[in-house]
């Protein structure tokens, strides 16, 4: 577990350097008082563990830019992937607030030794495309939805894809979360393609996506919360939390219509990691406590296991 007595610890991502994992997380001070206010002043705390347990804290890898750059007011979810240069590079998103509108960018930065960031000065690397995604003002949603990068190889060797949080451009306001889509030849240039899932499928956000591969066969994982879900989702009064869904490879098709809970939001971002001995596990962070205060800190990892067509929890809770 990590946890800190004077910040709190939500979103994650992992780098595998192979005798150790290399977390990345969102932290910002306890001393705000109201844990919704962290999204203003979070950066990217850094940490290593070589049994997803005990984690050796490193400081900080990341913060937020200058007055005027994407990224002036915060620094958000991302992912790590190293090139076929040898260099390690986090796809992150920049957050800038203007006039109240938390406005969303796609930015990178490098590193030789996962210790040590250097933005790139030909940040943002990636914005919305008005083509197939919603821009704040399109609907009455509160915010951009443009973050969350989660960038994987072609499986083909074609490239690099982005896997993102966002809206479609059109459809039912409460159900227009999607999954959005990037390519890109060198990890340098990106452009935006149509997003690989459909809207109407009970989500206002897919946030924080993953692709993982279990025991051979893909899945795909995000977290929504309650407040978020429409149409029959919300209908039903289900929890939300961390989501699973049928995928026919890393790529897609995605089945988000036939998406599952994994784990209630008393935990969410959860992400599936491939442990040394071949199996997977799930780390999340805990987000709602038993009195219902924000918890604020990174769980323990949970093994995860197929039921059938089903991705479940290993202990069955």
């Amino acid at each position: 577990m990590l946890s800190f007595a004077d910040e709190w610890v939500w979103d994650f991502w992992l780098a595998d350097a192979g005798d150790s994992w290399h977390l990345f997380y969102l932290h910002a001070p306890r001393a705000l008082g109201d844990p919704e206010l962290r999204h203003a002043h979070a950066t990217v705390g850094h940490a290593v563990s070589a049994d997803l347990r005990a984690w050796e804290p490193r400081g900080e890898a990341l913060g937020p830019g200058a007055p005027g750059e994407f990224d002036e007011t915060a620094t958000w979810t991302g992912s790590v992937v190293c090139g076929d240069d040898g260099a390690w590079r986090m796809f992150y998103t920049g957050m800038s607030l203007r006039r109240g509108v938390r406005v969303q960018r796609i930015g990178v930065a490098v590193s030789a030794d996962l210790e040590r960031w250097t933005k790139l000065p030909q940040n943002p690397v990636l914005e919305p495309d008005a083509r197939w995604y919603e821009r704040h003002g399109d609907s009455g949603w509160p915010d951009d939805a443009w973050r969350d990068p989660w960038v994987l190889r072609d499986p083909g060797g074609d490239g690099w894809h982005m896997l993102l949080t966002a809206r479609a451009r059109v459809g039912r306001v409460d159900q227009r979360g999607v999954i959005g889509h990037a390519r890109s030849t060198d990890l340098v240039r990106w452009e935006a393609g149509a997003p690989l899932t459909d809207a109407a499928a009970g989500f206002g956000h897919l946030e924080v996506p993953q692709v993982a591969v279990v025991d051979g066969r893909p899945v795909l994982v995000f977290s929504c919360r309650r407040a978020e879900l429409g149409g029959r989702r919300a209908g039903s009064g289900g929890p939300g939390g961390v989501w699973t869904a049928p995928a026919a490879s890393p790529t897609g098709p995605f089945d988000i219509a036939d998406a599952r809970l994994l784990v209630n939001e008393s935990l969410y971002a959860g992400r599936l990691v491939r442990t040394r001995e071949g199996g997977h596990v799930l780390l999340a962070f805990r987000n709602r406590l038993p009195d219902g205060s924000f918890g604020g800190e990174l769980s323990d990892p949970m093994p995860v296991a197929w039921d059938g067509s089903r991705l479940v929890l290993r202990d069955g809770s």
